[in-house]
């Protein structure tokens, strides 16, 4: 089994890269995205859950990740969360059963903060983009899949997705073993991943 982590910017072309790496790969593959695991805010109030910073560390059970992370390496299924950015809270009665698989990706904006989680990834990337195109891909993606306003979503970058960026997922780069620049669009970068990934496959299974 390898795991492998992918972080970056909010809007910064991750599911694109990981779509594109799991298409390459002929073994079996699973992701975990990081959003899976925000902390329950159903007992907070609307304003509460509207001034929340969903962009800072402490906004991730990364100690819940990590056990699920370990079960999984492990042999063992796990349940994993599912969590409703509408309501901001976490399903009480719905889960996502998840097997072991040959590959494990787990994909996130803050991944990288946690030493505990990095110490458990076999390869780690950061995919790298332009701030306005970031910009740009946050917005929509808020807007038509989160049910978010325009002004909301421009408030939140503003106030805590930009500097958040800039305090803690953009220092986290230097934890990884390669940057891919453009995301998903940069095929050189995606083809170069693949081999890595299944030389090292290769090398679990002599």
């Amino acid at each position: 089994m390898l795991i492998i982590g992918i972080a970056g910017g909010s809007g910064s072309g991750k599911t694109t890269v990981v779509k594109a790496i799991t298409e390459q790969l002929k073994e079996n593959v699973v992701v975990i995205p990081q959003d899976a695991y925000y902390k329950d805010l159903s007992h907070c109030t609307a304003q509460e859950k509207r001034d929340h910073n969903f962009d800072h560390p402490d906004s991730i059970d990364f100690e819940f990740l990590c056990e699920q992370l370990k079960d999984l390496k492990e042999g063992k299924s796990i349940e994993q969360p599912v969590y409703s950015y509408i309501t901001c809270s976490r399903s009480q009665e719905e889960t996502v059963k998840v097997r072991p698989a040959d590959v494990i990706i787990v994909e996130g904006i803050l991944i990288f903060t946690c030493s505990k989680l990095r110490e458990q990834l076999d390869i780690k990337l950061f995919v790298d983009a332009d701030d306005d195109d970031r910009l740009m891909r946050v917005m929509s993606r808020d807007i038509l899949e989160r049910g978010k306003t325009v002004d909301w979503v421009i408030e939140r970058y503003s106030k805590t997705v930009k500097p958040m960026y800039l305090q803690f997922i953009e220092p986290s780069k230097r934890y990884a073993d390669m940057i891919i620049p453009q995301g998903g669009h940069n095929k050189v970068a995606i083809d170069v991943i693949s081999a890595t990934i299944e030389k090292s496959l290769a090398e679990c299974k002599k």
